[in-house]
């Protein structure tokens, strides 16, 4: 996860005010997707397993937060 701005292949998700974008095509490949969020930052989870994830992470994020 990073912060980035929409761009024309995005998804964009407002949910409680805060916005998420995914790119459209890797949705596709990783769906479905469940962002929570934890005493740490945010945990992901997906239908794709990338490895090296740490605190808990299991959807590419190879680092806290």
């Amino acid at each position: 996860m990073a912060l980035d701005e929409p761009k024309d292949n995005d998804k964009v998700y407002e949910i409680e005010g805060y916005k998420y974008l995914i790119d459209q095509e890797f949705l596709e490949k990783v769906q479905p997707v469940k962002v929570d969020f934890v005493n740490y930052g945010f945990k992901l989870d997906c239908a794709m397993e990338f490895g090296g994830g740490s605190c808990g992470s299991s959807c590419g994020s190879s680092g806290c937060g």
